[in-house]
This record gives C-alpha cells, sequence and structure tokens, in this order.
C-alpha cells in the first residue's frame, strides 16, 4: 500500500483548473520528485496534499484513509508536513523561535529538545545562529531552518517545494546532500525542483508535470535518459 496516493485529482482557483485529474503514488523511504516548467501544476499539487487547496475532484489518500477533507492542521498531526517554495521563515523570530514553530503541536519538552538537537546536527550552522534573527540570515542559511522547522514536527511525509530556488551551486549541492541523508534516515520526500538533473538524480522515481496533468512517469534514471527530458528540461 502506497504511504500516498493521489487519484484524479483536479484543483481549481475559482474558475481557473490548476490540476487536470492527476494521479501519482509514493511509498514509504522513496524520494519522489516532480519536475517541469513554471505554471505546470507542481506547487498546487503540493498546496492539495497538504490542505492549502482543497481538490475539487478525485481522492487524496494517507495510509490508506481519504484525507480530502481534513484541515492542513490536521494533516501536519498525522505526519504531512510542507516546505514552502521561498522558505518562508518567520523573519522577526530567531533561530529558535522559528524551530520551535515547527513543534507547536507537540507538548512534550523533551521529545521537541531532541528534536532540535536532530536538526542542529543536520545543519550545525543553525545552531552557530540559534538566537540570531532569522531574517538576517542567509538565503541558504534560511533554506537549512525552513527544512530544520519542518523537520521539528517529525514528518512522515516531507515535502519540499523547489529548495534549490535562489542558492548558490555549493549550498544547492549541501541542501542536496541533506535530503538525501534524511531519506537514508527513513524519512519519506516528496521533491519539487526546477533543477530537473539533481532532482532525478537524488530520487528513485518521478513524475513530469506539463499544464497540470502528469505526462510522464518512471524510474528516475529512466527520466534522465529520456530524450523527451533531456531535450525539455535538461537542455540536451
Amino acid at each position: 500500500m502506497a504511504l500516498l496516493r493521489l487519484e484524479d485529482v483536479t484543483a481549481k482557483y475559482g474558475d481557473i483548473v490548476a490540476l487536470r485529474g492527476i494521479s501519482l503514488a509514493i511509498n514509504e523511504g522513496e524520494i519522489v520528485a516532480i519536475i517541469g516548467a513554471n505554471g505546470a501544476g507542481k506547487t498546487t499539487t503540493m498546496r492539495t496534499i497538504s490542505g492549502l487547496l482543497k481538490n475539487s475532484a478525485g481522492s487524496v489518500e494517507f495510509r490508506g484513509d481519504r484525507i480530502d477533507e481534513l484541515p492542513g492542521h490536521r494533516r501536519v498531526k498525522q505526519g504531512i508536513v510542507l516546505v514552502p517554495e521561498g522558505r518562508d521563515v518567520f523573519s522577526p523570530l530567531t533561530v529558535d523561535e522559528n524551530l520551535l514553530m515547527g513543534a507547536y503541536l507537540s507538548r512534550d519538552k523533551k521529545k521537541v529538545n531532541g528534536s532540535r538537537e536532530k536538526v542542529f546536527d543536520i545543519f550545525p550552522r543553525l545552531k552557530e545562529r540559534r538566537k540570531q534573527v532569522s531574517g538576517t540570515l542567509s538565503g541558504g542559511e534560511q533554506q537549512m531552518l525552513a527544512i530544520g522547522r519542518a523537520l521539528m514536527a517529525d514528518p512522515v511525509l516531507l515535502m519540499l517545494d523547489e529548495p534549490s530556488l535562489g542558492l548558490a551551486p555549493n549550498i544547492v549541492e549541501e541542501i542536496f546532500d541533506v535530503i538525501v541523508r534524511l531519506r537514508e534516515d527513513g524519512k519519506t520526500i516528496l521533491l519539487v525542483e526546477q533543477n530537473a538533473q539533481i532532482a532525478l538524480t537524488v530520487s528513485d522515481r518521478g513524475y513530469v508535470m506539463e499544464t497540470g496533468q502528469v505526462v510522464l512517469t518512471g524510474d528516475s534514471q529512466k527520466l534522465l535518459n529520456d530524450q523527451r527530458v533531456r531535450k525539455a528540461y535538461l537542455g540536451a
């Protein structure tokens, strides 16, 4: 049984159809990538899974149960956690305070402190800057903080929307090394990423989206070698 399954999902912004009957599945322990051009529906898919946008047709299932009617905070409680495009850290708050916001559903202080130490182990730079106001961090440090904040919620499914956006190549490499490490530690990851090369290199499977539809899917290595993918997204 898939950890997450979307079947024939349609989603709209007003009268504008953004997703057109998409189906996808994510198995436990996988990294699954969604690639596609701007406006393809990648972020809308993330928003629909996380409950920020309600699907108008089709079904969203998590661990075999329908979650279509659950609000976003209930989905977080079930373990579906989104790192949004653009990071969206709480700029006036310190690094520590941002991390604690990620654990707002937990009342177990010992568990929260343990989660924070794990985040500091993954991102030592955040420990160095724990009292620093997050709005003064670099873009890469803010991306680390956004991922760290999500990890504080102990996600079952971690969703990352454009984690390389606006970052220097060396920071992108560091972030994706962390993504691979998280999978090795047992996390299931759904990755939306415009950098198709790196997304398909680190993932197990991939979906290619165009105009709100899934047009191609398969093992990531096969997609990397697919001439349609190479021509459209890899510049080959």
